[in-house]
């Protein structure tokens, strides 16, 4: 432990006060955080509208710009992963647990329950309910993510510094960011990632005991989720303790071979010409209505402003809250590309596949409930999927298979934010030692079991909308900081030619 350094400490400490505040009030602690989410939401959403629009203009420029030439790392470097190792890497840190939770149930719900602008189960409803949700989880998101990573891959690869949050401020607030005020920004970045994944934790704890239950029959309860949050806390620690290059690295690849076997075997046995259907005109739709999308914010409608305080601006919030995280392990795995090569991937690639997975998922149940086959829409969130697979061939094979590739997607994200945790904690460390990602495993665990057992996940999500905001502030400096430093650059390497 003797690497260990002030961050640590400090939000190993605000842990303790936030989760114990959690678990010996979790009434008050809901009530709070509740009040200050919907206030956040409803006088900061033309913020995060923007904000996020910006990003996406901002890796736009990046990809045709001159600096898109310049390299993550020095002028010799090239790719540490292969191009399809590197995309399951993206794929499965950034969001694929998320995928396989809501990958019936959002389109679904945007369908049949609660339509942004259309009446429910109408053919307007069908198309917009796939455009609402490649926007939620499209171009947007990686672009804020792209962002966030190509300013931490600049600063640690191409300039040395340490892989930290305040490392990327220096060409702004110069020594500054090595006192106090660094420490502070790191501190943010931490307690955001810890919190934002004992949430994952405890919701994919929640979705594997309800797919082991309606399969198996095991029990829903506190007991259960304990048990899985145990097993899969050994896995990924093992995998954690073996490195990046061999135990995520397995696991990404492992993960996108599933998540594809399982998306084939919807588009085959779904109804196959829809799906291609619906995704060739609704992600027309997407990209046609980008730029409106992107801007709506309904202030004279209420019912639709309500829609997007639900939807998108919890979204928003919640991409920005995962973005310490996603963006440093995005940036760890990306030394040696171009700006161009970095920003396109990253963009492009996970955006494509997260739309063709919901065009098949969500066409399919949507489907189901259309032809009054099932009335999918009274499924909890996370069993939609499973009510789904018992609609379709082999159901209790493939439901297995879902458990299966639920798992392995949480074992990834918990192995990654473990490496990304250590590495924040030991002033940047490109390899954290293991006892160090141990001790993480254990307090992300430790934090899910907790609020799990006093229903205090609400209360922790809305903690992390809540700590989005600030956030955000350290993002636009960061872009100030990465704009001043590739102009700088550009400057030395035209010298050098």
């Amino acid at each position: 432990m003797r690497k260990l350094s002030k961050v640590f400490y400090i939000t190993m400490s605000l842990i303790v006060l936030a989760v114990g505040y959690g678990a010996l009030a979790p009434a008050s602690f809901e009530a709070i955080t509740t009040t200050i989410k919907t206030f956040v939401a409803s006088s900061f959403g033309w913020y995060y509208m923007l904000l996020m629009t910006f990003m996406l203009a901002l890796s736009i420029f990046f990809i045709f710009s001159p600096y898109g030439k310049i390299r993550l790392g020095k002028d010799t470097d090239r790719p540490e992963f292969s191009t399809v190792t590197w995309i399951a890497m993206l794929f499965s840190a950034g969001m694929g647990i998320g995928l396989v939770f809501y990958g019936a149930a959002e389109p679904l719900s945007h369908y049949a329950i609660n339509p942004a602008t259309a009446e429910p189960n109408t053919s307007t409803a069908f198309k917009e309910s796939l455009r609402q949700t490649f926007f939620h989880w499209g171009f947007h998101v990686w672009a804020m993510y792209g962002v966030v990573a190509l300013s931490l891959a600049f600063f640690q690869f191409r300039k040395g510094e340490p892989g930290l949050i305040s490392s990327t401020l220096k060409p702004i607030f110069g020594k500054k960011m090595e006192g106090p005020w660094g420490t502070l920004v790191d501190v943010l970045a931490v307690f955001a990632t810890a919190f934002g994944v004992a949430t994952s934790l405890g919701f994919g704890a929640v979705q594997i005991n309800a797919g082991l239950n309606y399969l198996f029959g095991f029990k829903i309860g506190i007991t259960s989720q304990i048990i899985i949050i145990a097993v899969v806390t050994v896995l990924f620690v093992a995998s954690a303790w073996s490195g990046l290059s061999k135990g995520i690295k397995y696991l990404s690849n492992t993960n996108l071979i599933l998540a594809l076997a399982l998306l084939g075997f919807v588009i085959i046995t779904g109804p196959t010409l829809l799906i291609f259907d619906m995704f060739t005109d609704s992600f027309g739709g997407y990209l046609g209505n980008i730029v409106q999308m992107s801007f709506r914010t309904s202030p004279l409608n209420e019912h639709n402003r309500e829609w997007l305080n639900t939807w998108t601006i919890f979204y928003w919030a919640w991409w920005i809250s995962w973005a310490p995280f996603v963006s440093m392990f995005i940036a760890r795995v990306s030394k040696g590309r171009t700006i161009r090569e970095f920003v396109t991937g990253v963009l492009v690639a996970p955006t494509l596949l997260g739309a063709i997975w919901f065009s098949a998922f969500g066409t399919t149940a949507i489907d189901f409930q259309k032809r009054g086959i099932a009335d999918l829409a009274q499924a909890s969130t996370e069993l939609t999927i499973f009510e789904m697979f018992n609609l379709m061939p082999l159901s209790t094979f493939v439901s297995v298979f879902a458990v299966i590739l639920i798992a392995c997607f949480f074992i990834t994200s918990a192995d990654s934010a473990t490496f990304v945790l250590g590495m924040q904690s030991t002033h940047g460390s490109l390899t954290p030692p293991n006892n160090v990602k141990l001790a993480w495993g254990i307090t992300l665990s430790i934090i899910s079991i907790i609020l799990l057992s006093v229903n205090g996940l609400d209360a922790l999500q809305n903690t992390i909308i809540i700590a989005a905001l600030p956030f955000s502030f350290v993002m636009l400096l960061m872009i100030f900081s990465l704009l001043k430093a590739l102009k700088a650059e550009a400057k030395i390497v035209k010298t050098k030619k």
